[in-house]
């Protein structure tokens, strides 16, 4: 069964951290739609004035963040001494479990252009409190799908024609694509009928069951086996994701999420105290 379109998206311009403009796509007052995700922020701009404050020293707890920069570079750093850099093509897939401080720090590319999306899915109770967790992804560690016809897939997490992505092992069994189709195509992916399902069109438009899409448009899905998207004149690229419902409570405030409201009190009692950094982070892919 194709899957119908449930609610489309146009979301809103919002100033984080210490005054970067973004355009949130969905956030804490639709999450209950997208379980286990919780927001999506697309930062994109040629005007440095408008990021280069960066998202300075905050606390993470409870959930994944995933940062997929496609222009630009944004350098990060945490509070145990760790630093890097997310460049063009990059994923960082960093699981915050039990805690994590840092900061990330948007630099542009040589013209000032920054692009790039962040977004954060929940973790499972029963992870909520494991050891920090870094996934560094390269450019060319990202493999890509391309068919006859043209369509190019970038596939971050999941996997598509017997490719998958190099994230794994992740709880919500995510797929993560980066889709481009030509102009007049149609693509068709199936997907598990109970898992929540959207796109996020971020270049060109098309059309979904007949309903026009556009850029910074989001169609969340209804239930079902599988969804089609087709080009328009000047073809058409869009974020995908798909992840497996957790159902569970969710007690969230700034960039914590927990299981319980007690919980989520104590982790904001433990920063305050400065004991909320329980292990070392490590790195992996």
């Amino acid at each position: 069964m194709r899957r119908e379109i449930q609610q489309i998206f146009k979301g809103e311009p919002v100033t984080e951290g210490a005054g970067v403009k973004l355009h949130r796509a969905f956030g804490y007052f639709e999450a209950s739609l997208f379980d286990p995700f919780l927001m999506l922020d697309d930062f994109r701009s040629h005007n440095p004035a408008d990021y280069l404050k960066g998202f300075t020293w905050h606390p993470h707890r409870g959930i994944e963040t995933i940062t997929y920069i496609h222009s630009g570079d944004v350098e990060h750093d945490d509070s145990l001494g760790n630093e890097g850099t997310i460049s063009a093509g990059c994923v960082q897939w960093m699981t915050a479990g039990s805690g994590i401080v840092h900061q990330e720090m948007p630099k542009g590319d040589e013209n000032g252009a920054m692009l790039g999306f962040q977004l954060w899915a929940n973790l499972p109770a029963s992870h909520k409190m494991i050891d920090p967790y870094y996934r560094e992804i390269t450019k060319d560690e990202i493999p890509e799908v391309v068919r006859e016809n043209g369509t190019v897939i970038k596939v971050i997490a999941g996997e598509i024609d017997g490719i998958s992505g190099p994230a794994r092992n992740i709880a919500i069994n995510p797929q993560y694509f980066d889709c481009i189709v030509p102009a007049g195509l149609e693509f068709v992916h199936p997907i598990n009928k109970e898992y929540t399902a959207f796109i996020y069109i971020i270049d060109g438009d098309g059309t979904v069951n007949g309903t026009l899409v556009k850029n910074r448009s989001l169609v969340l899905f209804e239930k079902g086996d599988e969804f089609a998207v087709t080009a328009g004149e000047g073809g058409i690229r869009f974020l995908l994701m798909t992840g497996k419902p957790l159902n569970e409570p969710i007690f969230w405030r700034g960039p914590i999420v927990m299981h319980t409201k007690e919980d989520l009190d104590l982790a904001f009692r433990e920063y305050e105290e400065g004991t909320f950094v329980k292990q070392g982070i490590s790195r992996g892919k």
